[in-house]
């Protein structure tokens, strides 16, 4: 009990302390400033999400949240969709009360920004009592005519150098948008961890290396839950845990896409934490959305979601079906079915749906889990059947044999004929089997390039029917290259 209560007194003077250190800094930057702009502070300043568009339709709106004291505020967003026009104003800000034992009650907002018709940056401000107290510029959703850029990491708030180098060279190439493959903080999910490990660095004030960058106030990001995502779930234990419902703003799941986080703890509590998460809980853990000319399938790849449900099975088929008007099909979420790792190889389960991501004409499935970078060939899995027709399976194994479409290399001969796999989980954290990139013997046959000696980010620019997929490191040097053309 000792233990559990210095936790919970740590949680509130991180979040008070968050909040006196913006009240300060408020403060300083005006020589006139009083208590009034005390009462301003952002206890999370300003973000983009996809908010819940339509299913299946381009996404033209992007979602503003921000996070304030639990104080009573009129707060408003304006926004210029042309450099010509005047200021528009979004629907009032709604908010979510977030109030769990051990944390101090905070609000969460939420804006929608409708960008049907702006084409590139945005301007917009957020105003409290009718004073501008936040400035910043959106990137706009590109449209399926035109070229876009989009980075993917995972395993990655973890509050360590390479975690702020790697945002801050993702900053600088500007993309349009951001896809982290799980494990977005270390190590249990925490709303104290989020203050810590990832605001910080992803929303920071200034771009610098070691600090990281103004990312998250220009630039959608979007997420895969990962296992640490969920680690916290003992809401007895982490009061705070599942940070992932309360702080992320995410398309919601149809209803047979649905594999709820299981919940554990006291019924009070987990009433609290469901009542803050204002539906998102148990609706985000699959979803899907247009970019572009893209369609993303991002799902829950945590070992409590049962792959061989065939409801399950059934919305990931009918979505990709659904998606026959993009030109690429992009499948994001965390637990890699196909991996050379030593660590984490046990971890097959995502294999039980290849022959779906084959049937659907996917053309790359981004993991993250193991914290390094590995591309495989061009692959086609068959899963091996029991007597009685279920998938062969030995612990958490998947058993069965993969064919390889070697004949493409990503130079000369760009055009794949099965899904290519990408593990790109070296985002910050401590690296896996850096004994392994020299050793091309422990690779599986499927692995084309290993790289585990340094920590690294995928950027992938798409331009119609092409595309370049580039690794980098936090330096921004070129480890890996491949193109993908139709």
């Amino acid at each position: 009990m000792a233990k559990r209560w210095s936790a919970m007194v740590a949680i509130a003077l991180v979040v008070i302390g968050v909040i006196s250190l913006r009240e300060r800094r408020l403060a300083t930057t005006d020589p006139l400033a009083s208590e009034r702009h005390a009462e301003q502070a952002f206890l999370v300043e300003p973000y983009l999400q996809l908010g819940d568009p339509p299913t299946h339709q381009p996404t033209r709106s992007l979602t503003l949240v921000w996070q304030t004291a639990d104080r009573q505020a009129d707060w408003s967003v304006d926004y210029k969709v042309g450099a010509d026009e005047r200021w528009r104003s979004t629907p009032e800000p709604a908010f979510d009360r977030v109030a769990m034992l051990g944390v101090p009650p905070h609000r969460v907002y939420h804006a929608k920004l409708d960008l049907r018709d702006a084409d590139g940056s945005v301007p917009y401000r957020v105003k409290k009592g009718g004073e501008t107290v936040f400035t910043a510029l959106a990137r706009s959703p590109k449209d399926a005519s035109k070229p876009y850029r989009f980075v993917v990491f995972g395993d990655c708030g973890a509050n360590s150098a390479d975690q702020k180098a790697i945002a801050c060279e993702t900053f600088k190439s500007q993309p349009d948008f951001v896809m982290i493959t799980g494990d977005i903080v270390y190590g249990q999910g925490l709303i104290s961890e989020y203050l810590t490990n990832f605001w910080p660095i992803y929303n920071a004030d200034h771009a610098a290396p070691e600090v990281g960058a103004p990312l998250m106030r220009t630039t959608l990001f979007a997420a895969a839950i990962g296992n640490h995502d969920v680690a916290g779930r003992n809401l007895l234990k982490t009061p705070d845990g599942l940070a992932y419902f309360l702080y992320w703003d995410q398309p919601r799941s149809p209803a047979g896409s649905r594999a709820p986080t299981p919940l554990m703890g006291p019924a009070d509590r987990i009433k609290a934490f469901v009542d803050s998460t204002a539906g998102r809980y148990p609706t985000m853990n699959n979803f899907s959305f247009e970019y572009g000319n893209s369609h993303w399938t991002v799902l829950d790849s945590n070992p409590y979601v049962d792959w061989t449900n065939q409801a399950l099975r059934d919305w990931v088929i009918q979505d990709l079906t659904a998606a026959g008007k993009a030109t690429w099909r992009f499948v994001a979420f965390h637990h890699p079915g196909f991996n050379s790792s030593r660590a984490h190889f046990d971890n097959q389960q995502t294999r039980l749906l290849a022959d779906v991501f084959e049937a659907g004409k996917v053309d790359l499935v981004f993991a993250g889990h193991v914290h390094n970078y590995q591309r495989s060939h061009p692959l086609r899995f068959i899963p091996r059947r029991d007597p009685g027709g279920a998938v062969a399976r030995k612990g958490e194994l998947v058993l069965g044999t993969w064919s390889l479409d070697r004949d493409f290399d990503g130079q000369t001969h760009t055009k794949a004929t099965a899904p290519i796999y990408l593990i790109t989980g070296a985002g910050g954290n401590h690296l896996y089997n850096p004994e392994q990139q020299d050793d091309q013997a422990s690779w599986q046959s499927f692995t084309a390039r290993f790289i585990s000696k340094t920590s690294s980010y995928t950027r992938v620019d798409v331009d119609g029917s092409g595309l370049v997929a580039r690794q980098l490191d936090p330096q921004g040097n070129e480890l890996d290259r491949f193109s993908l053309s139709k």
